[in-house]
């Protein structure tokens, strides 16, 4: 882990918590710093990437699909088609990439289905269809590999997260959580640690996106007294790329939670993700976040986003410029490679206003679940948490 800062002088500085010195680490004192101000902010946004779900797991496998996972699971589902064919054979990803007119041994599944998308849109009409079918197959091996959430899938970290970051004083912002991610870690983890989302679905079983629960509150009203009270564990929940448990109502606008769909509504990897990012519901979400990370006196915390969307980058840059109470900490653990103008132009922008003196900004190279520790609480656990971690001590809190 290291961390980049107007601190570190232009340097990467190791965060080495275990380190045997007199003096307390650097890197872990400005670590803990930047993180500190974060939660303690007025308002907090929270960005999280893919790298917040990659450290889920179902025993040794890991159940958060990459890119180059997706891919290769595609392939092997075009496999599994050649081999149920009957005489001849076929070689069904061979004509896929023959469609599309990719070069030879391409590997960037957003890149393929981007060029297959556009090429169903001229060929011919036989041809448009056999690669329709196609791209339905390889959304259909994204959907299945993104639907991992069970109950028997440990999500400490995120719950731990979720406690450090969600809790806030009645006298802050209720955190704001946006995320690119299709699963369901962050809904689970929080319904095992007791907080309330808010995610633009009323609650109730006939659960229909409304843009308006976003401007809603849960209050605690006891039977006793007239006054009410904010309660502690809530938190705005934003997917702006869709989730497996979204759900259009056939002949309807209406977009319905329904926990299994074969038909999700998701923004699938490729070129056209950033004109479907602004129709609905996903333009609700882009719109909350547009206008709150130009509010003064705001943190964002981008965790495992890795910048290459650029219809987040591009707003992200632009509220940086042009709003002075905007403080922005990025955790990613390949940032040394990618904070460079060839890897990543607005992660270097960001690297290079911090080493040109911008207090506003910070880089940390780490994981995910190497970060939270470092993440302090400060809003003691209620009552509700610790009740709730007992029952499950004893085995018996159904998730």
């Amino acid at each position: 882990m290291k961390i980049r800062s107007m601190q570190t002088s232009g340097d990467w500085i190791e965060i080495n918590e275990d380190a045997d010195r007199s003096t307390p680490d650097p890197g872990v004192v400005d670590a803990r710093r930047v993180l500190a101000g974060a939660v303690r902010s007025q308002h907090l946004a929270i960005l999280a990437g893919l790298g917040t779900s990659l450290c889920v797991y179902r025993g040794t496998d890991r159940l958060a699909p990459t890119m180059p996972d997706l891919l290769e699971k595609a392939k092997e589902r075009f496999s599994e088609i050649d081999q149920k064919e009957t005489k001849p054979k076929g070689h069904h990803w061979a004509d896929f990439e023959k469609l599309a007119n990719l070069p030879p041994e391409c590997k960037d599944l957003e890149y393929i289905m981007s060029r297959a998308t556009i090429a169903a849109g001229f060929l011919a009409e036989a041809e448009a269809k056999r690669i329709k079918t196609y791209l339905t197959e390889a959304e259909g091996v994204i959907r299945r590999a993104v639907d991992f959430m069970g109950d028997d899938v440990e999500l400490k970290v995120h719950e731990s997260f979720l406690r450090r970051v969600a809790r806030r004083s009645a006298r802050r912002s209720r955190t704001k959580l946006f995320t690119t991610n299709y699963d369901l870690c962050f809904e689970m983890a929080a319904r095992r640690s007791g907080f309330v989302v808010i995610d633009g679905f009323a609650f109730g079983n006939d659960a229909r996106f409304d843009s308006a629960q976003f401007g809603y509150d849960v209050v605690r009203r006891s039977v006793s007294e007239e006054r009410s009270d904010y309660i502690e564990n809530l938190f705005h929940l934003h997917k702006l790329h869709g989730s497996v448990d979204w759900e259009r109502l056939e002949g309807s606008s209406f977009i319905s939670k329904k926990p299994g769909t074969l038909t999700p509504l998701l923004i699938y990897p490729r070129s056209d993700k950033y004109e479907l990012a602004f129709s609905q519901p996903y333009i609700e979400m882009m719109g909350v976040f547009q206008s709150f990370i130009r509010v003064p006196s705001t943190t964002l915390l981008v965790i495992g986003f890795g910048f290459n969307d650029k219809h987040i980058a591009e707003p992200i840059l632009a509220a940086i410029r042009g709003n002075l109470g905007l403080d922005i900490v990025v955790i990613s653990p390949d940032l040394e490679k990618t904070a460079t103008e060839a890897e990543n132009p607005y992660l270097h922008e960001l690297l290079q206003l911090a080493d040109g003196g911008d207090g506003r900004i910070a880089l940390v190279a780490a994981k995910f679940e190497e970060i939270v520790r470092f993440i302090p609480d400060v809003v003691s656990e209620t009552e509700l948490e610790r009740h709730n971690q007992r029952l499950r001590n004893l085995g018996k809190t159904h998730v």
